[in-house]
């Protein structure tokens, strides 16, 4: 888990941010980035940039290898200053609050300004982001990628597609973005994972989440990482959040992540309701309707 930075930032300078400022963009050309170069990046003086780098080293903003040369190195401590920095100044944040939940992919924070808020930071490819580079259309086009650059265009995607898919599909209100996170409405509810529904709930549940799928299409995108753990449900129905690995309608395996998501929220429903969604509720012919735009009600195959 990548430590909360947000009690550093008072006691952090502005020379502090340049320097980390300056390791940030010598990563752009190297991961390991040359302590002579950094007076060039920062703008700062020799004596300055020593000063600098002993703080930010103290307090992990940054890492220190000395290999055939002495280079440095943003943590994501330090990219997690940088960023949460900027959205601060921003406006767009005024107060930190607790964790809302951590994942191998992203970390959630609540924030708040005119409103309460929640704050994510994208983590890909912290621990693999070759992996990662591998797997995600984001970064395929890009052959030199670190885990700065794949955590920052996955934030850049995730937020692009919400932009796009609010308010018609029930998803976080995007609010702003800096590199790597993302600033959203904070949802209200219930994961689905954790959510026990009554009887006469199971389908209408089912259908709204299905409907909003179908909603997501229409306005051009799969999510294609559906499950339980990224919906959430309360009594004014679903949202559907985590889309940095949407794909686009026309790519060319949409309809079969289509298939995927609906096979995956099927399966959890039948699993956990099975007196209430039969076996044979078809998802291809539920597939089908979607991309003809025919879809109105899940009911309508059972």
């Amino acid at each position: 888990m990548v430590r909360n930075v947000a009690g550093l930032l008072p006691e952090l300078e502005d020379e502090d941010f340049y320097l980390l400022s300056g390791v940030e963009q010598g990563m752009r050309f190297s991961e390991w980035v040359q302590r002579e170069k950094l007076p060039k990046f920062t703008n700062l003086t020799e004596e300055e940039v020593d000063y600098r780098l002993e703080r930010c080293l103290k307090r992990g903003l940054i890492e220190k290898k000395t290999i055939q040369y002495e280079g440095y190195t943003l943590q994501f401590e330090g990219y997690d200053a940088l960023a949460l920095r900027a959205l601060v100044e921003q406006d767009t944040i005024t107060e930190f609050g607790s964790p809302l939940g951590v994942g191998k992919e992203s970390d959630v924070y609540e924030v708040r300004s005119y409103k309460p808020l929640a704050l994510k930071y994208h983590r890909e490819g912290y621990t693999n982001f070759r992996e990662v580079h591998k797997e995600r259309d984001y970064t395929s086009d890009n052959k030199h990628v670190s885990w700065m650059y794949t955590a920052r265009k996955a934030a850049e995607r995730e937020y692009d597609i919400l932009e796009e898919l609010y308010p018609d599909v029930a998803v976080p209100q995007p609010i702003g973005q800096n590199r790597h996170a993302i600033v959203m409405e904070k949802m209200d509810g219930v994961e689905l994972s954790r959510t026990r529904l009554e009887d006469e709930q199971v389908l209408g549940v089912l259908d709204l989440l299905v409907s909003e799928i179908d909603r997501a299409y229409a306005h051009g995108y799969v999510h294609a990482d559906m499950s339980e753990y990224n919906v959430f449900v309360n009594e004014a129905g679903v949202t559907v959040f985590d889309w940095p690995q949407a794909v686009p309608t026309d790519h060319e395996n949409a309809d079969e992540f289509l298939r995927r998501d609906l096979t995956n929220v099927v399966g959890y429903f039948r699993r956990k309701y099975p007196q209430h969604v039969p076996d044979d509720l078809p998802t291809d012919e539920v597939a089908d309707a979607i991309t003809a735009d025919s879809f109105e009600t899940v009911t309508e195959f059972v």
